[in-house]
């Protein structure tokens, strides 16, 4: 149904087991990104784990555990995107742009 409505790339988070994203990448043909979040003892490591083990040919793109990774999945979702929207890519250029520091904008 995600492709009839438009979406081209799903973000899923999930903590503890974290069956969500596995579970969307196995009924979507649609790139998944899975966001471990931190939750219980093991404060996300589970999550993040279950995320990257998936097997074979039910991919889930995997970023780091929390608000962090929460971030880099849309920045990532962004650059899918961006491959085929000049729009996208042009908000993606211009917001790693803003995140460069002074020493690695004068090494470009």
């Amino acid at each position: 149904q995600a492709e009839g409505r438009g979406l081209k790339v799903l973000i899923a988070a999930a903590g503890g087991a974290a069956h969500l994203p596995g579970v969307v990448a196995a009924w979507s043909l649609l790139p998944v990104i899975g966001v471990p979040m931190s939750a219980g003892a093991l404060g996300g490591l589970d999550a993040l784990l279950s995320m990257a083990q998936m097997p074979a040919g039910i991919p889930v793109a995997t970023v780091a555990i929390g608000e962090a990774g929460a971030r880099n999945a849309a920045h990532l979702a962004t650059g899918i995107l961006a491959l085929n929207d000049p729009v996208a890519r042009e908000k993606l250029v211009k917001r790693r742009e803003a995140n460069r520091t002074p020493q690695t904008r004068a090494s470009h």
